[in-house]
Formats: C-alpha cells, sequence, structure tokens
C-alpha cells in the first residue's frame, strides 16, 4: 500500500505540473495536453480506488490513517480535475467567440430592398459603439445610484440644518415672518431635492429603456 500511495502522490503532483503549462501552451497542442491529463487522473482515479479497499483491509489501529490518506488523495484529484474542466470550459468559450467572429467577417450583409452590402468595419465599429453603450449605461447607473444617496444625505442635512435653525430663531425671538421664510426656503429646497430626484430616476429609466 504504501509503494501505491507514493506512486499515486508523485502522479498528482505530475498533473499539477501539467495544469499549470495549460495556459502557456499554444492552441494546437492545448488538445494533446489535455487529453494526457485526462488519462492521467483516470489512472489517478484507478489508483485512490484500489487504495480505499486495501485501507479497509488494514489493522484496526492503522485503518483510519489509511483511510484519511486515501481520502486526501482523492480529495487532491477532484480538485484538479475540477480545474481542468473549468479551464476547458473557458476554452470551449474563446473558440465560440473565435468562430462568431469570423463568421461574421466572412458574412455579407444587404438590405432587403437593394444589393448594398454592409463593409465589415462598419459592422465591427456598430459592435463597439454597442458595447461603449451598455458600459456606458454601466456608468449611469452608478452615477445614478451615487446621485440618489447623495440626495437622501442632502435630504437628513436639510432636516437636521431646518432644526436646528428653528431652534436658533426661537432662542432669538425672530419675528413670524422670518420664521415663515425660514420654512419657504427649506420647503423650496425639499422641492428641489425631490425633483433632481425624479429627474435621475426618469433619466435612468430612459436610458435603461432606449439600450435594452
Amino acid at each position: 500500500m504504501e509503494t501505491l500511495y507514493h506512486q499515486t502522490n508523485k502522479e498528482i503532483h505530475e498533473v499539477q505540473s501539467y495544469m499549470g503549462g495549460l495556459e502557456k501552451t499554444d492552441r494546437e497542442s492545448v488538445h494533446l495536453l489535455e487529453n494526457d491529463i485526462l488519462a492521467r487522473v483516470d489512472r489517478i482515479f484507478t489508483h485512490v480506488e484500489r487504495l480505499e479497499i486495501l485501507a479497509s483491509k488494514e489493522p484496526p489501529n492503522r485503518r483510519q490513517n489509511a483511510k484519511l490518506r486515501a481520502d486526501q488523495l482523492k480529495y487532491d484529484i477532484q480538485h484538479l480535475q475540477t480545474g481542468l474542466r473549468n479551464f476547458q470550459h473557458r476554452r470551449y468559450q474563446r473558440d465560440a467567440q473565435d468562430r462568431e467572429r469570423e463568421e461574421l467577417m466572412s458574412r455579407t450583409f444587404t438590405t432587403n430592398d437593394a444589393d448594398t452590402s454592409i463593409p465589415m468595419d462598419e459592422t465591427l465599429q456598430m459592435n463597439s459603439n454597442l458595447n461603449n453603450a451598455h458600459q456606458g449605461m454601466d456608468d449611469l447607473l452608478g452615477s445614478g445610484s451615487s446621485i440618489l444617496n447623495g440626495l437622501r444625505d442632502q435630504r437628513g442635512t436639510l432636516k437636521g440644518t431646518h432644526k436646528k435653525m428653528l431652534d436658533v430663531a426661537n432662542m432669538l425671538g425672530l419675528s413670524n415672518t422670518v420664521m415663515r421664510l425660514i420654512e419657504r426656503r427649506a420647503t423650496q429646497d425639499k422641492l428641489i431635492m425631490v425633483g433632481g430626484m425624479l429627474l435621475t430616476c426618469v433619466i435612468i429609466f430612459l436610458v435603461i429603456r432606449y439600450l435594452g
């Protein structure tokens, strides 16, 4: 069992080393490396299953430790297998994007009532503009959220300021006319704040509806 354990552990470290070179491998050779890693992973799983069987046959005083060692090897190879699947998924996505780009580059677009072709550079430019528009929308939404938060903070500040002004006015014995002017100004500030919030919401809604 010890020999098989050390052999399996060595193979796991070799797979880790190969996994580290996947990102640096060219597209023509990456399939070969993936297949080699998959074969090694399958072989390691076979070793781990054999180790689990051997661990169950160990004497009681050594059985638990042997099982833990086999479980650790099993966890390590499962982790590497998940990493390989994630890499393959990313590669498949890149390959699909490359194929779509090549199809787009080789496709000729025409109108329904004319044979006018759309140059591919204009199509790519439209795609770039669309991406920029989506990015701009995200930035605008973020700015709108910041503005709304700022307006809410200003509202709380205005309330506190209004209350302090009323307290100061009461202490100084200002006339009712001055008091009304202060309240009117506070009301105007509140209306301006609410109007700004509504305008921001309308702008965000229009941008989402237009670009969506």
